[in-house]
């Protein structure tokens, strides 16, 4: 074989088993969470600590989600995330679409902006965010609970990319038929953001769901507790029970992994289009 003709070849090989490589270094963490959560408590602390459990014990799931309240948490964790994925796909598409496609005075400005706030991280905003919730009374509340992420500007951001890419001629032919611009945008542009749109929906809900930080300190009822904050209370009740909390982090991932599943057709569509690889 020619020198010329091998080396195309000798890169897609190499290309291949560095995918092979990251995908298993990918994978792996997951494996070992669902090999803890079948482990006994005492099997998961020897040393060396083993890769499988000698005896599978299924009895962890149930046993670590009727410990404690979950089925209250995972309730929780659903009206989080459903209103944060309603809210962000609401105020993303119309705020990404009117700085797409309309030109207005300082419309430079509000997306430097913007770009500004992406840089910002999430950490610095806690504290503003809880004064103000205290201020309006709603610590400790669902109102207190769900108003942390009701706008992504990531989201804007993302959605703006988007219609950016989108052909203007049908919008245009639209126009001149007489459509308004909110016919437009509801009519015309959104049905073809749908692939924009499973994707923000898919990070969106992902976000919510795996939100620690912020339901851990706004809350302070055990009704109120989010999936992610009573995983974590496994270290204060039972002095770190790694089966009972990996077995609680496995049921967590099922959720995700369904809503994965449902967006799957636009999702590879949608990070291609909105620019996002």
């Amino acid at each position: 074989m020619p020198r010329s003709a091998r080396a195309p070849r000798l890169a897609r090989t190499a290309t291949s088993m560095a995918a092979v490589v990251v995908a298993v270094l990918m994978v792996a963490p997951f494996l070992w969470m669902v090999s803890t959560a079948l482990m006994g408590e005492f099997e998961v602390l020897q040393y060396p600590p083993p890769l499988v459990p000698a005896a599978p014990r299924w009895t962890n799931f149930r046993e670590a989600l009727t410990t404690l309240p979950f089925d209250r948490f995972f309730l929780n964790s659903a009206i989080v995330a459903g209103f944060t994925v309603t809210s962000q796909l609401v105020c993303g598409a119309m705020g990404g679409y009117a700085l797409a496609r309309f030109r207005f005075p300082g419309a430079r400005a509000v997306f430097a902006v913007y770009l500004a706030a992406l840089m910002v991280p999430s950490i610095v905003l806690l504290i503003p965010r809880f004064l103000l919730v205290d201020a309006l009374g709603a610590v400790d509340t669902m109102a207190g609970l769900v108003s942390a992420e009701l706008v992504s500007v990531w989201g804007v951001f993302m959605m703006r990319q988007f219609f950016i890419s989108l052909p203007r001629e049908t919008e245009d032919a639209a126009r001149i038929d007489g459509a308004g611009e909110f016919t437009i945008f509801a009519r015309i542009a959104l049905p073809m953001a749908k692939p924009a749109l499973a994707t923000f929906a898919l990070f969106a809900f992902i976000d919510a769901w795996k939100a620690l930080l912020w339901p851990l300190v706004v809350t302070r009822s055990m009704s109120l507790r989010t999936v992610e904050v009573g995983i974590a209370s496994f270290h204060g009740l039972y002095y770190a029970n790694w089966p009972y909390q990996m077995a609680a982090a496995v049921t967590a991932l099922l959720p995700v992994f369904a809503v994965f599943l449902a967006t799957q057709k636009y999702f590879t569509r949608g990070i291609q289009l909105s620019g996002l690889r």
